[in-house]
This record gives C-alpha cells, structure tokens and sequence, in this order.
C-alpha cells in the first residue's frame, strides 16, 4: 500500500480491511513497492508486522522490520493508488512471481495490467457513453463538434485529475487538447458529457463480480464537473437500480474469470464510466450509511478462494 501514516483512517477502505482481517485472527504483515527485491527467481520483502486500531489519531503500531519470501504469505493486498506507471507494473510482475509459490494476491496481479481502470469500459460498449480514444487532436475536436459538450481525461490518473469538461465556449479547447494528447504523443480518452452527474458518479462496489446493493453518489461541489471525494465531492447512498445491476450483471463474469475479487464501477447516469481495479474506496462511508460490513463480505470471499 501507500505510506499508511499519510492515510485519512476515517475513509481508507484499505485500513478497513486490515481491522475485519484483524478481528479474524489473521496476521498483518506491512509492505510498501520499496519493500519488494527479486533474488534468483524468489521474490522477497521487507515487512513489517502491524497492529490497527479503528481511531482517527492513532490507527496502527508497527512492529520489527524482518525479510521474508512473500510465498510464506497466504494473501497479499495489492492496495497502492495509481498512477499505474512503470514502477507499478514491474511490481505487479514481481506479485505474479510470487502468485507461482501459491500465494494469493488481491487482485490478480496480470489482470490489474490487463484492465485499464478508464480504456477497459471498450470491453462493454453496450454500457457506455458514445467514447472515442484517440492521440489525435482532429478526431476529439470532430467529436466535440458532433455532441457538443465533452468530458477528456488521461488513461493513467486517479482522483478527478486532469479531467476536463470541454465545449466550444470554452476559449482554451486547443491547448486542453493539446496538454491531454502531448500534441499528438500520448492517448487520451473523450466521452459525451453526461448532465446526471449533477446527480451523482457512483460507486458501486463489486465482491467476486456480485455488487454490493448500495452505492456511494458522490454529488460534484458547486461549480465543479468532477464528482471525486478528492475533488470536494460529497457522498450520498443510493441503492442500486434495475439498471445499475444490468450494468454489474454485463461486466460481473469478466471479473471473475480475471480474478478481480474487489472492483469499484463508476456509473453516472445510465453509463458505465470506469472500471476500478487498482485501489477502489468508498468501504467506510457506505458501511457507515446502511451498517454494513463490506470488508467482511471481501474477507469471507477471500477464505472461500483459499479453501
């Protein structure tokens, strides 16, 4: 995971799978990628054993750092946030080395390479809205002037960051296009703007490709497209519609034949919008809103995979 020091203990869904993993008796061990050798075809760590509280101003003690084979594990959480750079994927390589000595690692890590959180919607396109991606400039400004009003984000981020809501009052159309292809050297993604997302992106949390029946809405801050909590966002529960579990229902059995055991869709409106793989989040705040207990949902299909 990420340094758990720099977490907000109030939201992380990954500190809520350590505590439902603790209060089962399950020994939780603590690594970053910095943690990670390869020697002679073993991948290896540095860890570190944790303890975690569920308090806001003192949620862990770790303990003494040791080295240990990551197949002496049974499972590994792969919880690091994107961006899914080069450094991610060689890590998720050195998981896949490690997959080999029989332990099992949270998602697969071959299908967190395979499954682009943003381009794998491509896969269900009876889901999505009308999507083009492209490197090319010419292509996106055709497509904004066939729907008139466009969202473009990059491939590789998290969080909200640098999406943009583009139409043709606005002045800077060129250099947005510009910035997000890297003047014709990097893809980008454009999709028709969807007017629901004054409603709500939501997140809807999927567990061995079956949805969680609530989802987290995160309604966009006044004057603001983007609907991410990190982007002052703010979450209201829903539960699913008959149209959100059609959605689930088209792209659950990818999941499970991928190994993706814990996967957040972004749906605004009728549309599918993202495929969350990497590190999805939204745990506490539904658990907190219908008393739940997802990560006891996460860590019963875990057990059953291991079994």
């Amino acid at each position: 995971m990420d340094p758990i020091g720099s977490i907000n203990p109030k939201k992380d869904s990954t500190l809520a799978m350590m505590l439902e993993a603790q209060r089962r008796g399950w020994e939780l061990q603590y690594m970053e990628l910095a943690d990670l050798h390869l020697r002679d075809g073993r991948v290896h760590a540095h860890m570190q054993a944790l303890t975690v509280y569920d308090d806001e101003a003192h949620w862990f003690d770790r303990g003494a750092r040791t080295e240990r084979p990551l197949g002496d594990l049974d499972v590994i959480l792969m919880r690091k946030d994107p961006p899914i750079d080069m450094e991610y994927m060689y890590a998720s390589h050195l998981l896949e080395i490690a997959e080999r000595e029989g332990v099992r690692v949270v998602n697969r890590p071959r299908s967190l390479r395979d499954v682009n959180e943003k381009l794998y919607t491509a896969w269900f396109p009876q889901c999505t809205p009308p999507t083009l991606v492209t490197r090319s400039g010419q292509q996106i400004r055709a497509f904004l002037d066939e729907h008139d009003d466009i969202i473009v984000k990059p491939l590789y981020a998290m969080g909200g960051e640098s999406v943009f809501r583009v139409n043709h009052h606005n002045p800077n159309v060129n250099v947005i296009i510009e910035i997000m292809t890297a003047r014709g050297q990097r893809f980008a993604m454009a999709q028709r703007y969807i007017p629901e997302i004054l409603n709500g992106d939501k997140r809807i949390l999927m567990i061995g490709g079956e949805p969680v029946p609530y989802a987290l809405a995160r309604i966009p801050a006044p004057g603001e497209t983007r609907a991410n909590l990190a982007t002052g966002g703010t979450g209201e529960g829903v539960a699913l519609s008959e149209r959100d579990r059609w959605i689930c229902g088209q792209v659950g059995p990818m999941l499970r034949e991928k190994g993706l055991l814990f996967v957040g869709l972004d749906v605004i409106g009728d549309y599918l919008t993202e495929i969350n793989v990497t590190s999805p989040t939204c745990i506490r705040e539904l658990d907190r809103l219908y008393g739940l207990n997802i990560s006891a949902l996460l860590m019963d299909r875990i057990e059953k995979e291991l079994a």
